[in-house]
């Protein structure tokens, strides 16, 4: 049942702190989140790597809970392109708090051209990857020719 408008909000008791209200407690503790910043220079995974651990840098790898090992849920080539993207992502918002830092920027431009190159590997063999991609095509329907990226199962096609 839901309480009506004209309801007054609980209160905590005065003795004691107590959380069965569903308001914050006065005597509740303050948080204090930490984020690791980003040095300068840091390591960083290969592309594989870091999709599979969700970030580039191993000085940001804080995991929380159990996770998959990414390398062996997906392989081939529209694995390989999702890493490089994932990598320039990264890398992209690294740049956005370290725009000084000439190594990173010049490591971006490297895995933009090989993501450009690996992405128009993909599209000579399996059609657009995205509906813009269809705009260098002779017809939309090349966008809409299956099997999908997502259609295919492992040792083949559906």
């Amino acid at each position: 049942m839901y309480p009506d408008h004209n309801t007054p909000t609980p209160t905590p008791p005065a003795s004691g702190c107590s959380d069965g209200c569903g308001i914050l407690p006065e005597c509740a503790p303050l948080a204090v989140p930490y984020v690791p910043f980003q040095q300068t220079g840091a390591k960083r995974y290969n592309q594989a790597d870091a999709l599979n651990n969700g970030t580039l840098y191993p000085g940001l790898n804080l995991p929380f809970h159990i996770k998959v090992d990414g390398r062996n849920v997906v392989n081939g080539h529209l694995a390989e392109l999702q890493a490089l993207e994932f990598v320039l992502l990264e890398l992209g918002l690294y740049l956005d708090t370290h725009q000084d830092d000439s190594e990173a920027f010049e490591l971006y431009r490297q895995y933009a051209a090989m993501e450009k190159a690996s992405r128009e590997q993909y599209e000579a063999a399996h059609g657009p990857l995205l509906q813009r991609s269809a705009a260098g095509e002779k017809t939309w329907a090349s966008w809409l020719k299956d099997p999908w990226p997502w259609n295919y199962v492992e040792g083949g096609t559906k």
